[in-house]
């Protein structure tokens, strides 16, 4: 996905928890990231559920989440600042200028600028950009942990739909 070179998650195995996390959110970073492989523009932007997502709006939706808890949720700063959008349905709109390398390109730079954001940061350290109040950064991992492993079931499904046409 990047020139980041994420541990695998077996490696992490008796590595300290900060680790593990990190490397269980670039696995699933990286499977979100890679599945547009070997899709055509018109297949990633398909819609085949009455929501709005599709492939490459998952992935557009994944920076946005990166966005939200590792630079609204840490900085503090509104989403309209950040340049995103205000709410997470909108997050999966397409525009005309969406394409595979662009939200690839998107995704990959909102995923380096979280690790940026975070490597100074201890697991039990406050971010106070939520709603909810101050958290931990435990708890932010736990979070897009979750979201992005959800999205990556969202993903193989549509995947396997595109795949069986």
């Amino acid at each position: 996905m990047t020139s980041h070179s994420p541990a695998s998650t077996a490696d992490v195995l008796h590595q300290p928890i900060r680790a593990q996390f990190e490397a269980f959110l670039d696995a699933h970073r990286s499977a979100l990231h890679s599945c547009l492989d070997g899709l055509s523009e018109e297949q990633v932007r398909r819609s085949l559920v009455p929501s709005r997502t599709t492939l490459l709006g998952l992935v557009k939706h994944a920076a946005f989440v990166e966005k939200v808890w590792f630079d609204e949720a840490l900085t503090c700063r509104s989403r309209a600042e950040i340049g995103i959008p205000a709410t997470p349905d909108e997050s999966f709109v397409l525009d005309e200028d969406d394409t595979i390398a662009t939200v690839r390109r998107a995704h990959r730079e909102a995923c380096e600028a979280s690790r940026r954001a975070t490597a100074s940061l201890g697991l039990d350290d406050l971010v106070h950009g939520n709603r909810r109040g101050p958290l931990p950064l435990r708890w932010v991992y736990l979070h897009v942990l979750r979201e992005l492993a959800q999205h990556c079931g969202h993903a193989d499904i549509l995947r396997e739909q595109l795949l069986s046409e």
